[in-house]
């Protein structure tokens, strides 16, 4: 079995991205019940905006660094785990997640489905609850736009390592979380216009 890849993380400063999508997740979870479980939280600054909040978070990824940053001022609430195995560590499975959210994760795994599986396993442990996965949104207009630009090898970049090496059109997010037994999806687009949004929002239920 191949190692999980370790992105490396040097700061506790959540990226702009995150901090965006951030604050529709906290907008959408101020009256949920139960605690929430982050999917891929890198160096916990999604967990930390969801705490100072009042919202109850936990995180789980694979980078060793991040998690080493993310617990220096919140102990006992990040643990390492391989995302794509399918297991988590005995210390989450005890506890009842009502919401799992993944933020701007998905698109940097080999294989995205172990990802949604695993927030249904959590979920249907807990007798039901939210899935929420943002992604980089790709549609027919933002794809030509960028390939009219000539901007695609940069947009689409092998360069950078650990990197988007799944792209997602609001079609396919869908179709993985109906796969995996969500329904009830909503979803909402994040930053610059209708159509060319930045990233998207997902969420689904599971009952």
């Amino acid at each position: 079995m191949r190692e999980p890849f370790e992105y490396p993380y040097t700061t506790t400063a959540g990226t702009w991205d995150g901090e965006r999508i951030s604050s529709k997740v906290i907008a959408a979870l101020r009256n949920r019940p139960g605690p929430v479980l982050d999917l891929g939280c890198g160096n916990g600054a999604p967990v930390r905006r969801l705490l100072s909040e009042g919202i109850d978070a936990y995180g789980v990824d694979a980078s060793e660094s991040g998690i080493r940053l993310a617990s220096q001022g919140h102990p006992g609430r990040f643990w390492v785990c391989d995302l794509e195995s399918g297991r988590l560590p005995d210390a989450v499975l005890a506890i009842p997640f009502r919401t799992v959210l993944s933020i701007e994760v998905i698109e940097h795994m080999y294989a995205p489905r172990a990802l949604v599986s695993l927030a249904a396993k959590v979920l249907r442990s807990s007798g039901g609850g939210t899935f929420m996965v943002s992604t980089p949104y790709h549609g027919y207009l933002k794809n030509l736009l960028i390939a009219l630009a000539g901007r695609y090898d940069r947009h689409h970049t092998v360069l950078w390592d650990g990197g988007h090496i799944k792209f997602f059109s609001r079609a396919t997010l869908e179709a993985m979380l109906r796969e995996a037994g969500f329904d009830r999806l909503a979803f909402q687009g994040d930053g610059r216009v209708p159509f060319l949004w930045k990233s998207m929002l997902v969420s689904g239920e599971l009952r």
